[in-house]
C-alpha cells in the first residue's frame, strides 16, 4: 500500500501472538495484491479495465465496494471510489485493512490491547495496561516534527484516529464534483471515531468539503470528533473533542 504498518500487541501467549501477527501481515500483503491500483495484474485494476466482474473477484472486493457506496451515501457524494474517472477504492481500503488486522490480533487468546498503525492512521482496541490509556499524537502539518494535539483513548476500548491532508503526500485528495484536486482552506483533517474504516473515509470527505462545511458535517455524525487545521494556522474542532485530548 506504499506505506509502513506497525503493531503493538499487549498480553497473550507469545507463540499465539506471533502466529496472529504472521496472519495479519500475510493478510495485508494479500490486500495489496488484490486492491493495488499500481499493479496492472491486481484484481481491482483488471476490474477497472473490464477484464473481471465483481463476482469473479475475491469476495473482499464486493465487501469493500459496498462500504465505499455507503461512505458516498453518508457523505452526500463527497467520498468516492473513483479517481480521474477510474475505479479506485484506495480511500477506503487502507482503513478497512488496518481495522481487520487489528481485530484479528485482538481476538488472539489472552491479548488485552492492540494498536495497528498504517501510515499514521491508527486503530486501537482494548487497553495498553491497567489504568493506562492509549495516546495518539497528531502531527502538526505546519510545523514538521511538532504535534498539533494528543488524543487519549481513556474511557473506551475501541478508538480510531485518521488524518487526511497535504503535509505528507501533497495535493492528492480529489473533489468528486470536478474530478480535480480539492481546493480548500484546509491542510489537515483528523477524525476520531470508533473504527478506522470510517474515520479514514470521513477525514477524506471532510477535507474535500473545506473547513466550514466539513466541520458542520462532522459535527452531525454520531460518535465522531474531529480537529481541522487551515492553511492560515487556524484550528477548528468539534464540540466534544476536548474530552479526547490528553
Amino acid at each position: 500500500m506504499g506505506t509502513v504498518f506497525s503493531f503493538d500487541v499487549r498480553g497473550g501467549d507469545p507463540e499465539a501472538v506471533r502466529a496472529a501477527l504472521t496472519e495479519a501481515v500475510t493478510g495485508l500483503h494479500r490486500v495489496d495484491e488484490v486492491f493495488s491500483t499500481y499493479r496492472e495484474d491486481s484484481e481491482i485494476s483488471r476490474l477497472a479495465r473490464g477484464e473481471l466482474t465483481v463476482e469473479e473477484c475475491d469476495p473482499d472486493v464486493a465487501a469493500v465496494l459496498a462500504l465505499g457506496e455507503e461512505a458516498s451515501r453518508v457523505s452526500d457524494g463527497w467520498f468516492s471510489t473513483s479517481y480521474e474517472g477510474r475505479l479506485d477504492p484506495t480511500g477506503i481500503v487502507k482503513g478497512w485493512a488496518i481495522e481487520r488486522a487489528a481485530r484479528l490480533l485482538a481476538a488472539t487468546a489472552g491479548v488485552t490491547g492492540v494498536s495497528v498503525n498504517g501510515g499514521g492512521d491508527v486503530q486501537l482496541l482494548g487497553v495498553p495496561g491497567t489504568e493506562r490509556p492509549w495516546r495518539v499524537g497528531i502531527a502538526d502539518p505546519l510545523r514538521p516534527g511538532g504535534l498539533a494535539a494528543v488524543i487519549s483513548a481513556a474511557g473506551t476500548t475501541e478508538l480510531a484516529v485518521a488524518t487526511s491532508g497535504t503535509a505528507e503526500r501533497g495535493a492528492h485528495i480529489v473533489d468528486p464534483r470536478t474530478g480535480h484536486s480539492a481546493v480548500t482552506d484546509l491542510v489537515a483533517v483528523t477524525v476520531v471515531a470508533p473504527t478506522i474504516t470510517w474515520a479514514d473515509c470521513w477525514a477524506t470527505a471532510a477535507f474535500a468539503m473545506g473547513s466550514r462545511e466539513g466541520l458542520r458535517w462532522l459535527e452531525a455524525l454520531p460518535g465522531v470528533e474531529a480537529l481541522l487545521i487551515t492553511a492560515g494556522d487556524e484550528v477548528r474542532c468539534t464540540g466534544g473533542l476536548a474530552a479526547r485530548l490528553g
